[in-house]
């Protein structure tokens, strides 16, 4: 009997972006967020992660930890998270403050995935004043002031995160190579890999992790989290036609012309050039459309290919609704 989904025991979660597509805003973005996340919780999905962007004109998440409090309150019992937090944009006393009144908020629930690129352009880095020298070298001394004020240090520490001193949040290293991964190995941190954008290093980032790992009293052995773009419709064909709004955002990125989400088109092709063509599709390696056996294949090759213990899907879609049935659909591997 060959081997489905359900059998490799692997969770599935959401990586959201909170797209605002054209023709809609921020508030419609954020209000369609919390009904697919209400929706995923339903259907078993493990967690539901946001991701800190600035200057994106398609992206309603750029106040991460708010957007965390929105879709934790109308929800139950799904995690939700960072994915992530860019530790160098911000004080990491703000941080802990902000996760631990979060946690406090929501006992058990949340996560705390953290990243060390700006997740802006350099105009934007200047507005959030982080130093154009920057280059995130400073990620572990920052990772290490936030952990401790997550300690229970009690009244002897002059500086305190209050809500955070003495709260167990779940720290996650997020990363696009091998950098984040050997952070997060020597600290025995789950990892997470940005497979769904950047998947040039991921084997050997995850190689890296496992081979380095040491046990803490976060995890005892290591946890791979890889993400991965996927759209699943009635038909191939329908699929396919729903990834070309998803196609023609990424464009617009590789043009320097960041913009909403578009409505899909007929013919992409007519849209790029052969070398812009040849980019997308390397960015697109882990990226699975199709029907539910179509992508259920190609999951199963991406697990035997990673021995992920968690895959995070982002689902970039015009239509809400197409979203959601998309999440619908992919739910049924949980079953």
């Amino acid at each position: 009997m060959s081997k489905t989904f359900a059998d490799t025991g692997v969770r599935l979660s959401v990586l959201d972006l909170v797209p605002i597509v054209q023709g809609n805003t921020a508030a419609d973005a954020l209000r369609n967020s919390l009904d697919l996340a209400q929706h995923v919780e339903n259907w078993g999905y493990h967690r539901y992660w946001l991701a800190e962007h600035h200057n994106m004109p398609g992206i309603a998440s750029s106040a991460t930890s708010v957007v965390i409090a929105h879709i934790a309150a109308g929800t139950q019992k799904i995690r939700v998270g960072s994915g992530g937090i860019m530790l160098p944009n911000h004080s990491p006393l703000m941080i802990a403050e902000q996760f631990g009144t979060l946690e406090s908020l929501f006992p058990g629930r949340i996560d705390l995935g953290l990243g060390r690129a700006p997740g802006s352009d350099r105009a934007t880095m200047r507005a959030i004043r982080r130093g154009l020298q920057q280059d995130g070298d400073d990620f572990p001394e920052l990772l290490n002031e936030l952990q401790q004020y997550f300690e229970p240090h009690g009244e002897e520490r002059r500086v305190r995160a209050i809500p955070g001193e003495g709260l167990s949040i779940p720290i996650w290293l997020l990363g696009s190579s091998d950098f984040s991964a050997r952070l997060a190995a020597r600290l025995g941190l789950p990892f997470a890999f940005a497979s769904h954008f950047s998947p040039g290093y991921l084997l050997y980032a995850i190689q890296q992790y496992r081979q380095l790992f040491q046990s803490s009293s976060a995890e005892a052995k290591p946890y791979v989290m890889v993400g991965a773009n996927v759209i699943v419709a009635e038909s191939d064909e329908e699929a396919k036609f729903l990834a070309t709004s998803m196609q023609q955002q990424v464009l617009s990125l590789i043009r320097g012309k960041p913009g909403q989400l578009p409505p899909p088109v007929e013919n992409i092709d007519e849209l790029w050039n052969p070398m812009e063509k040849a980019a997308l599709e390397e960015r697109a390696r882990y990226t699975f459309i199709g029907t539910l056996s179509t992508v259920e294949a190609k999951i199963l090759d991406f697990i035997r290919e990673t021995s992920a213990d968690e895959i995070i899907i982002s689902s970039s879609i015009y239509s809400h609704s197409a979203r959601v049935e998309s999440y619908r659909r992919l739910g049924k591997l949980l079953q």
